[in-house]
């Protein structure tokens, strides 16, 4: 992605035009037309243009995480996006994408998103089609256990890629407890009823459909992904706590072990994020990682604890 610098400073009146209203539409109307595709070209035909890097301005036009995520890295983005403003032209990968706080951050031309859930990536596979909800959502205990039942039926008769499927996984994710995303043994979503006072549901998905465009997704183990010597890789393990039922499969010390000596073998840059323990910390040391550690605003766990916990940031090849 050509990424074309500005500076604020020569540009009279730059901040205070922003503020009209009027102003702020027609921003929104280019970007989803044309920037945030073709910046480049855009800029040489005399458009506006929004640089990425403008903290100040990527609220015109960035989009929210459309899931409610346990563990959503979104708070971390004024740290990532300094270690990815000199990297922006390199592909992103992330693989354990989640709720996509990261990526619709930093907003990547190219990413390659995977996760080990498969209905978390046929929701993104229809978000990609511009996805509209038709099924009745409301913030009804009695509704929410019907739908998790026609959600798990859909499950166990082959249905799970179906847009019905995709619509009621976001039902159940943004009805239920806590915005977790857990399964029983049997493969079934076993996620109670989550008793919010007010919940803001979203039909229309169609404006995440032009920045998802030339974003990849892929549903694998993160050792089967097919990286690029040059990609940028930001990972985001389960946090290595006894709760690692992110899949029905798990995820645990071992698999720890390998993601860590797996990235470190990566000649492009990698970031990796993890909850500061003192094995952590001495597993990524050893592997040559840079860390920094960082205190993590309050957080939704499997018990809803919400307390503050040290986390970190491992990074290499990266100056």
């Amino acid at each position: 992605m050509a990424i074309i610098r500005s500076d604020e400073r020569c540009i009279p009146g730059f901040a205070r035009k922003f503020r009209d209203q009027k102003l702020r539409n027609d921003c929104h109307a280019v970007v989803e037309s044309r920037l945030i595709v073709k910046p480049a070209r855009a800029f040489e035909r005399g458009q506006p243009y929004l640089p990425l890097q403008t903290d100040s301005l990527r609220s015109l036009y960035t989009l929210p995480p459309p899931l409610k995520w346990a563990g959503g890295k979104r708070w971390q983005l004024p740290h990532l996006r300094k270690l990815w403003e000199g990297e922006s032209h390199r592909r992103l990968v992330e693989p354990f994408c989640g709720g996509l706080a990261v990526t619709l951050g930093l907003l990547p031309e190219r990413a390659l998103l995977n996760d080990i859930n498969p209905h978390l990536i046929n929701f993104y596979y229809w978000l990609k089609r511009g996805l509209n909800i038709s099924i009745e959502m409301s913030n009804n205990q009695t509704r929410f256990y019907k739908h998790r039942k026609r959600f798990n039926e859909l499950l166990g008769s082959g249905k799970a890629t179906t847009k019905e499927s995709a619509s009621l996984f976001y039902y159940l994710n943004r009805t239920g407890y806590n915005g977790l995303c857990r399964f029983n043994r049997s493969g079934e979503f076993n996620v109670p009823f989550g008793k919010y006072a007010t919940i803001n549901y979203k039909r229309d998905f169609l404006p995440y459909k032009t920045i998802l465009s030339n974003w990849e997704f892929s549903n694998t183990t993160f050792d089967s992904i097919d990286l690029e010597p040059d990609d940028f890789v930001y990972a985001d393990p389960p946090y290595d706590v006894e709760f690692t039922q992110y899949s029905k499969d798990g995820f645990g010390w071992n698999e720890q072990v390998r993601a860590a000596e797996l990235l470190a073998k990566h000649s492009g840059p990698v970031v990796l994020s993890n909850q500061a323990t003192k094995r952590i910390v001495e597993l990524y040391e050893d592997l040559g990682y840079k860390i920094v550690k960082l205190n993590a605003p309050r957080r939704i766990s499997c018990t809803g604890d919400r307390s503050e916990a040290e986390e970190l940031l491992a990074f290499r090849n990266l100056h």
